[in-house]
């Protein structure tokens, strides 16, 4: 830190590193950053950083922890457990990564792009495709989530069955420690057994244990053939059948496989404007297939319509279509995509973003579902999402002429009832969404003992002074 900084004020010393640009303490220029997309929660700060650099990150960190003032890092503030959102105490700032958004690297033959961490993953996409590859990271709010909050979320989403969670899309990471030290970590090594891997502390970590500032990610070849289908199935069994059946046909093939309840698809349908079903009568569960080949003639569509027979035969699918076009395969994706959004115009609701092993998907929809109904009479089970990798978003709506606070008030009555099953058939409580401010509460229960004390050990190594992102993962922290 520069030494004519140390006679400002801490406020004056950030304004100093980032420039005009880069500090606002204005109140309307502050608001969009305190409350959470969901609404949850509403904090404060006392300012905005928006650094353009890593060594501005740097610089800012190491400024923060020498007064003690908490950092709230946020990328694209989509996360729906509340975990870039500051609490309701003076002496914090958020941290944005918005300005560091530049492509630094791609190697098409290594496979690999260097990113900084406030690039919006649609364009990650789009600049993978331009060199000819795929970036296969794909979920609802990729228009606005970015890639560091993507890693320290290790975010899932669609593709997870087949290209594994943001973890596995990473080789390399760069980081600014809370004490403002940086870890140069962009190898883009696929082998590199020097000791601890550090890059792997901080996904998942929800910013926790520092700032990531960079990413190497893995590149794949761009699909060069997909089919798209969109299934009426008579179960959840038949769901997972169908599942087993494509698996077996071509494993490697399998792109997405999504899950949509009857009760889901009939709120997309009511509250969202050109959707429609392309079937010929509405059932009371949808599957969503995405099949992909990087080679032309690979015979998806063979294989697909070979699949789709054989499971009529069986009775596992009652009706599908197969996408004969971009936009109709875009528009079969829509239908999935808009879960979120018409749940929330439906009614107030509550999420719970669980897992269990695959085998166990059919039972732990069925057993929340009565279970759910049971508890809060006319409510709406909307279990929705990934069934290939056993990550269902187990939601509730509200019933009709409910009050949604009288509703929402019984929040962690619903998750725990939901969190009682999930761990029956061994579970976890948060597949893919994190722990945030949401879920702290639970970690003692489900993470405790040896593990929990592992995870509050490397917290107080790392970030002593718990200024990094407080309040979030760990309980009392």
């Amino acid at each position: 830190m520069p030494d004519d900084l140390h006679a400002l004020s801490p406020l004056d010393a950030l304004r100093a590193i980032l420039g005009p640009a880069g500090l606002l303490t204005a109140p309307e220029d502050l608001a969009p950053y305190l409350s959470d997309w969901r609404g949850l929660y509403t904090g404060e700060a006392m300012a905005l950083l928006r650094p353009a650099s890593t060594e501005e990150v740097s610089a800012c960190v190491a400024l923060c922890a020498k007064h003690g003032i908490a950092i709230i890092p946020q990328g694209g503030n989509t996360s729906m457990v509340g975990g870039a959102t500051p609490e309701s105490r003076p002496g914090q700032v958020i941290l944005s990564l918005a300005r560091m958004n530049r492509v630094r690297e791609v190697d098409a033959l290594d496979m690999t792009m260097t990113v900084e961490a406030g690039l919006v993953l649609t364009r990650a996409q789009e600049v993978a495709a331009e060199h000819g590859c795929l970036f296969p990271l794909s979920l609802g709010a990729e228009g606005s989530a970015m890639i560091g909050g993507l890693l320290s979320t290790n975010a899932g989403g669609n593709t997870t069955v087949r290209y594994g969670n943001a973890r596995e899309l990473m080789l390399g990471l760069e980081v600014v420690l809370p004490d403002g030290g940086i870890i140069h970590g962009l190898r883009r090594l696929r082998k590199d057994n020097t000791g601890y891997a550090l890059r792997h502390l901080f996904v998942g970590a929800e910013g926790t244990l520092g700032i990531i500032t960079a990413a190497v990610l893995r590149l794949f070849p761009a699909p060069r053939e997909t089919v798209t289908a969109l299934c009426a199935v008579p179960s959840e069994d038949a769901a997972l059948s169908l599942f087993r059946r494509f698996r077996a046909a071509d494993e490697g093939a399998v792109r997405a496989f999504e899950y949509m309840s009857g009760t889901g698809m009939g709120m997309v349908f009511a509250t969202i404007e050109g959707t429609a079903l392309p079937l010929s009568n509405p059932v009371n569960h949808y599957v969503l297939v995405d099949l992909t080949a990087s080679r032309e003639g690979a015979g998806l569509r063979t294989l697909a319509e070979t699949v789709l027979e054989a499971a009529l035969i069986e009775g596992e699918i009652e009706d599908a279509i197969l996408a004969e076009s971009e936009a109709q395969r875009a528009s079969l994706w829509r239908l999935r995509e808009e879960h979120p959004e018409a749940q929330k115009r439906t009614g107030a609701n509550v999420k719970n973003d669980v897992s269990v092993p695959v085998s166990h998907v059919p039972e732990m929809i069925r057993r929340c579902s009565e279970a759910l109904r049971e508890m809060i009479p006319g409510s709406r089970p909307v279990p929705f999402g990934h069934l290939g990798d056993g990550n269902i978003h187990m939601n509730l709506v509200q019933p009709e002429g409910m009050e949604p606070s009288a509703f929402l008030a019984r929040s962690h009555d619903i998750m725990d009832c939901v969190n009682a099953i999930v761990r029956d058939l061994g579970g976890s409580f948060s597949a893919e969404h994190g722990v945030g401010r949401l879920k702290t509460d639970m970690m003692e229960e489900w993470r405790g003992g040896a593990e929990l004390a592992a995870m509050r050990a490397i917290k107080a190594a790392l970030d002593p002074r718990g200024i990094m992102n407080p309040g979030k993962v760990l309980p009392g922290g």
